[in-house]
Parts: structure tokens; sequence; C-alpha cells
């Protein structure tokens, strides 16, 4: 079992729990000094938690989604995967629920045949009476089997991890179905967190909205002080973000659409500078009309694009 300030591997897991502490961060507008005063973490500890190099204590996760005002839910099923991935918990769980899986679908032998090799050869053997016929049994639900399996193995925290797994596996099945490129208009936020006007203001990565096969980058751009600029536009949520990698501090983009509030975030230190920062999301009901702005620190004239 993994314990505060475990080393992470590198892994999806690890990413997206270290973005969705990212993007609660900007949205609590604290800088890393201040995160360390209001909770029992150093500035050091909180910069390796959000750029993913240790995973956080639970507390952790706990204190900074109170600090946003987030509900703590999401960020504890990411929490409990890239723990799992970490202390190698996930792997014993998969394999013992595929080989459920595997002995559920398995074929039933027939009646034994054996009385013959141990009975008395002089007394013939009584005819079995056929078997009456059975309904067919329909086909195993593997997915559902490797849920329970996990959480029958893991005790409590199982349970959690399945709980977690569950949810992101609506992702990867949307995904083997089609996913967004099958259908124009999603109807359904099943496999995200939200849609439409419920995404407003709300941070992509913890809303699951930036999944692979559901987003778009759909305005890509270097500023004239070599920032790196993008619009994204996800298509399972129906929203629009943006994203800047390379400011300078002091820095801020904001993103617009049609119809909704302008939503911004502003470079606080180098941590912001060096990583990609995210706006929260804007409500769209597709990528044309989305706007993104830069206002350079200083007071340099704005740079917009738009799709």
């Amino acid at each position: 079992m993994s314990g505060p300030g475990s080393e992470l591997c590198e892994s999806v897991e690890s990413s997206r729990l270290a973005a969705g502490l990212r993007e609660l961060r900007g949205r609590t507008g604290l800088s890393l000094a201040a995160l360390a005063a209001r909770t029992p973490y150093s500035k050091s500890s909180w910069e390796r938690y959000l750029n993913g190099k240790k995973l956080p204590p639970r507390d952790a996760v706990e204190a900074l989604c109170r600090l946003a005002g987030e509900p703590a839910g999401r960020l504890l099923a990411l929490w409990e995967l890239a723990d799992a991935a970490w202390s190698g918990r996930a792997a014993p769980a998969a394999a013992r629920a595929e080989a459920a899986a595997e002995r559920d679908a398995a074929v039933e032998p027939g009646p034994a045949a054996g009385r013959d090799a141990v009975g008395d050869p002089e007394v013939p053997a009584r005819p079995v009476p056929p078997e009456p016929p059975q309904r067919p049994h329909p086909p195993p639900r593997r997915t559902r089997r490797r849920v329970v399996a996990a959480a029958a193995g893991a005790g409590a925290g199982g349970l959690a991890l399945a709980v977690a797994v569950t949810f992101l596996a609506g992702e990867r099945a949307g995904e083997a179905r089609g996913g967004p490129a099958a259908s124009a208009a999603p109807t359904s936020s099943a496999v995200t967190g939200c849609r439409g006007r419920s995404c407003d203001g709300k941070d992509p990565q913890s809303m699951f909205c930036g999944g692979e096969g559901m987003v778009d980058t759909v305005v890509e751009a270097a500023t004239a002080r070599g920032a790196h600029v993008q619009v994204r536009y996800g298509t399972a949520c129906a929203a629009a973000w943006g994203r800047l990698r390379g400011g300078r501090i002091g820095d801020r983009i904001e993103v617009t659409a049609p119809g909704a509030l302008p939503r911004s975030v502003r470079v606080r230190d180098r941590f912001d500078a060096e990583g990609y920062l995210v706006t929260p999301m804007v409500a769209a009901r597709g990528p044309r009309g989305v706007r993104l702005c830069l206002y350079p620190a200083g007071g340099a004239p704005r740079e917009c694009f738009r799709h």
C-alpha cells in the first residue's frame, strides 16, 4: 500500500489525478505558499503533488477539494486509481476478475460415466433418462463480474477502486462503440460529469471531458512572445476551454463562447508557466464562435484566436 509522499510511476491514472488537482488549485486562486499555509503540507510537497511526481495523501486531496468548494468524490476516485496503479493492487484485481469471468463462461461437463470402471461388470448399467431441455444461458456479463471480483478480492479499498474503474469503464465502452465520432451530438452525460450548461465554469479534467476520442483541438497557435495556446472542444460535454503553455507570470487567458460567460485563468508562478494552464469550461453548441484571448503581463496588447 502506498502512503503519503509515495513516488509515482508514469501512468494515465497519476496524470489524471495531477491534472485534476491542478485545476482545483487554479479554482482556489491560491499560490503554492498559500496552499501550504492553509493545509498541513509544505509548499514543496504541493509542488510534487500537483506535477504528478508524488502521490498525495488522501487527506491532501480532500483538503484541496474543501478549499475549492468542490465535492471530493471525483478526485477521490482518481486518487483510488492512482493509488492502485502505484501499489500494484490493480493488476491482481484484474487477474482475479478475468479468471472468474473465464470460470463463469466455461461449459460444465456432462454426467460422469465412471461406474463402468469400479462397479460390477456383470450388472448392466441402468439407462440414464434424458435430461429435460434447458433454456440457453445468456452470455456472461464480463464487465460486471470483473467489478464484483475486484471488490470482493480487495475489501473496502477494492470497493472504492471498483467504483472508480466502473466509471472509467464507461468511457472506454463509449470509445469501443464509436464514441463521440459515431454521433454528432451525444445525448448522455453517463461517461462524463456534465454536459452543456451544467459544464459551465467547471474543470474539464475532473468532469472527464478531455478523454481520448471525446475532445478536438479546434485552435492551436503561437503568441508573439512564443507561448503556445489551444482551444479545446469537448464533443461529449458540449463545452470548450482554453489552454496555455509557456506563458509568463501575470499572463491571463480568457475563453468566450456565444451565450456563455467568459472564463479565465492567470499564470501565478513558475509552476503554472511551465505546465499547461487550463481555463474553466464554457458551454458551447459547437466550436464555431469560440474565442481565446491572451492578456500578456505588463499591459501589452491582447492577442485573440478564434475558430
